[in-house]
């Protein structure tokens, strides 16, 4: 058996956990969470298969409980032995603990990790983030980290038909693809801000730029934010730092979009500056480019 972390151990819930109990322990896993941090996106998928009957039983399925370890047997790998003095099946859920225990402490190790780069980042380029160029004019040079993102994301994607144009750079003929561009540019931007003080009016802003798909799962998460962040008063404010076209098909643009978001909060009154690289599916619906699907994750320095 792998001593990998199963989405019980993510979530940490039993496996007989009712869904009533997935919900409450997803809901208090996130709650202080950042939508840009890592551990929000693994919370929310152990969540999405734990939640759906069906995928929760195929799950189970390809990731059987570990047996009782038997008496006088020694401890699979590293995991720990028996206690003495515990029955077997108290002895499995001892060993199942540890080990959600020792993956919480990996998981804190990594962001730990990664906050230090982002702090080692930001004194390196300073925290005041430099003025936007439009895309369709001319501007100012373009900072090294993102040029670091986008080359990592061309040679990735060598296979398919790549368009790129950053800050002031010269577009293509698909005027199609760059509207989709620009779409995804101003979508973004309301998308991913929020202010506790006027959610209704931040969920209805970003549900107007949707398609009917993406609106379900958006949300989903928005129910989320509306029941904290009243309480740790969070605004967050995110701004463009440019953009460029992945792949394009009829109908439908992928937009990589590099996305400042200063953050505040009762804790933190100075805005904390995250930078993102987001991801927008941007379907034509109606002669009108809608995000379809879009997912987030920190820049790498």
């Amino acid at each position: 058996m792998s001593d990998a972390p199963t989405w019980y151990d993510v979530l940490d819930v039993p496996r007989d956990a009712s869904a009533d109990e997935v919900r409450a322990a997803w809901k208090a896993q996130i709650a202080d969470l950042e939508p840009g941090d890592r551990r929000f996106d693994a919370l929310n998928r152990a969540a999405k298969v734990l939640l759906d009957p069906a995928a929760r039983a195929a799950y189970d399925a390809e990731h059987p409980e570990e047996p009782p370890v038997e008496e006088g047997d020694p401890a699979p790998g590293t995991a720990p032995g028996p206690v003495q003095g515990l029955t077997d099946l108290e002895a499995e859920r001892e060993t199942a603990r540890l080990r959600r225990h020792q993956a919480k402490a990996e998981a804190r190790e990594v962001r730990q990790r990664s906050r230090e780069q982002a702090a080692r980042r930001d004194a390196d380029v300073g925290l005041t983030p430099g003025p936007r160029a439009p895309s369709t004019s001319g501007g100012g040079g373009v900072p090294g980290w993102l040029l670091t993102g986008l080359g990592l994301l061309a040679a990735g994607l060598v296979a398919a038909t790549i368009w790129m144009w950053f800050a002031g750079a010269d577009g293509g003929d698909d005027s199609a693809a760059r509207e989709a561009q620009v779409a995804a540019e101003q979508a973004v931007v309301p998308v991913l801000s929020y202010d506790y003080e006027h959610l209704e009016e931040d969920q209805k802003a970003a549900t107007a730029l949707m398609t009917g798909k993406y609106r379900t799962e958006y949300d989903k998460l928005f129910t989320v934010l509306e029941e904290n962040a009243p309480e740790t008063q969070t605004k967050v404010t995110a701004s463009v730092v440019a953009s460029g076209i992945v792949r394009a098909s009829e109908g439908r643009v992928q937009v990589l979009v590099f996305v400042d978001r200063p953050t505040t909060n009762k804790l933190n009154p100075e805005p904390v500056v995250y930078k993102d690289q987001v991801t927008l599916s941007m379907q034509l619906v109606d002669g009108t480019w809608l995000v379809d699907d879009m997912a987030t994750s920190p820049v790498q320095g």
